[in-house]
């Protein structure tokens, strides 16, 4: 069987993408390719100056690609209707909405408004931005919502009453693991509104592997903070991660791929979903949790402020 690459994307001519998170890592990865098949690119990114020096290498890469950035802070719930507002004027269509924006195993921090800063940003931001832009992606035949996942999701539970760690003791990893576990149970749930709806998006997922980005030193991650553990991180990426643009596979894949379908989950082919080609892949038995996924829908729409596909 043939390996899928980015030379298998179709043709995005006249397709519009908004992506998170696009100034680095994965996002930057999907931008350029998706720029470079044709379609109007928005980068969604919290530092216009990062995110405008992106664009520039992503134009390197697809001189005649349509480039634009908008200024969103993902764990902002302001700042993200803001950011939608501008899209929204701008753009009649939405093809593809990539959440990729993400933060993994900071110290504990707070938002502005109390949220727990992963919460906030990997599963609540998600959740607003795809209420506010559903008029967008609903007038756009085809059109799909890509949540990038990860392994961690694996190892993650989650607390239905305290999302914001408020109650219980703050631990890095597991409140990581548990953002991705939400963002899964988001995408069938919202896979299942969707159809009960009749609107022609779908709602996929992806995860990289271990890919190498720089999401553990962005997050302020434990390991990054002494000199021990940057060299422990290095040596994990030498013997099992793959390359950022090799990662990103598995989101282009869930974005463009003829025979996706609402619900799917894709990740690499390889040993353990490390590394490799994209494939569908599942994701483990609590994901599929349909009450904890509407209640997790409720409490996401509490939370935000953001209500949609009720009932």
């Amino acid at each position: 069987m043939a390996r899928w690459s980015i030379d298998d994307i179709p043709d995005q001519s006249g397709r519009v993408a908004l992506i998170t998170g696009a100034n680095s890592g994965l996002g930057l990865h999907s931008a350029t390719a998706l720029a470079r098949k044709g379609a109007t690119v928005v980068m969604a990114c919290r530092s216009l100056d990062r995110a405008e020096a992106a664009r520039r290498q992503v134009l390197d890469a697809a001189p005649e690609a349509t480039v634009e950035l908008l200024q969103a802070d993902m764990s902002d719930l302001a700042s993200v209707a803001a950011m939608a507002d501008a899209f929204s004027q701008g753009h009649a269509r939405l093809d593809i909405l990539m959440h990729n924006a993400g933060v993994a195993a900071p110290p504990l921090t707070r938002t502005a408004a109390g949220h727990e800063l992963q919460f906030a940003t990997n599963t609540l931001a998600p959740f607003a931005l795809t209420g506010h832009l559903l008029p967008r992606l609903q007038a756009t035949a085809g059109s799909r919502v890509v949540n990038v996942a990860s392994l961690a999701h694996t190892f993650g539970d989650l607390d239905i009453d305290d999302l914001d760690w408020q109650r219980r003791r703050y631990k890095e990893w597991p409140a990581y693991g548990a953002t991705k576990l939400a963002l899964l149970l988001f995408t069938y749930e919202l896979q299942r509104r969707l159809v009960a709806a009749g609107l022609p998006t779908a709602s996929v997922a992806a995860h990289p592997g271990y890919a190498i980005t720089n999401l553990p030193a962005s997050g302020g991650m434990k390991l990054t903070r002494t000199w021990l553990g940057r060299k422990a991180l290095a040596l994990g990426d030498l013997l099992l991660a793959q390359p950022g643009e090799q990662g990103a596979l598995c989101q282009l894949y869930a974005a463009t791929a003829t025979d996706v379908q609402g619900g799917d989950y894709i990740g690499p082919d390889g040993f353990k979903e490390l590394k490799g080609f994209p494939r569908k892949v599942t994701s483990r038995p609590a994901t599929h949790n349909r009450a904890l996924a509407r209640q997790l829908w409720e409490r996401l729409g509490t939370l935000s402020g953001v209500h949609y596909l009720e009932g």
